[in-house]
């Protein structure tokens, strides 16, 4: 089955699950010992909602390197959030097994986008 070319970043398969990742993420924090809020819990969703926003931005650059390389920037903030994500279970915080599962999830898909695009 061939998909439609995209019309919006909404339609995106890689920014509907960057976007989850991000919910899930906010629910996740909001349980977070409130001494977090500054600190861990600003930080992981700081970055994970960078992952989504870049990957939005990215949608309406025009040249193939720009798109590339704001791109790029979404896979640095997403190898910080697993970072934070791996802290946080480490910390005893939460159980984070499924969040850990659906960035890596994103992580695939995003590097597929890129390589489409290099194509």
């Amino acid at each position: 089955m061939e998909r439609k070319p995209a019309r919006s970043f909404k339609d995106l398969l890689v920014w509907q699950k960057a976007h989850e990742l991000v919910l899930s993420i906010y629910k996740l924090t909001m349980n977070f010992p409130k001494e977090e809020t500054y600190g861990l819990t600003s930080q992981v969703r700081r970055s994970s909602s960078s992952v989504a926003a870049n990957i939005a931005e990215a949608f309406k650059k025009k040249s193939q390197l720009d798109k590339l390389r704001i791109l790029n920037i979404a896979q640095g903030s997403l190898s910080e959030t697993e970072y934070h994500i791996l802290l946080a279970g480490d910390l005893n915080y939460a159980t984070v097994d499924h969040i850990q599962e659906n960035a890596t999830q994103v992580s695939r898909l995003l590097e597929a986008y890129m390589q489409a695009i290099r194509k």
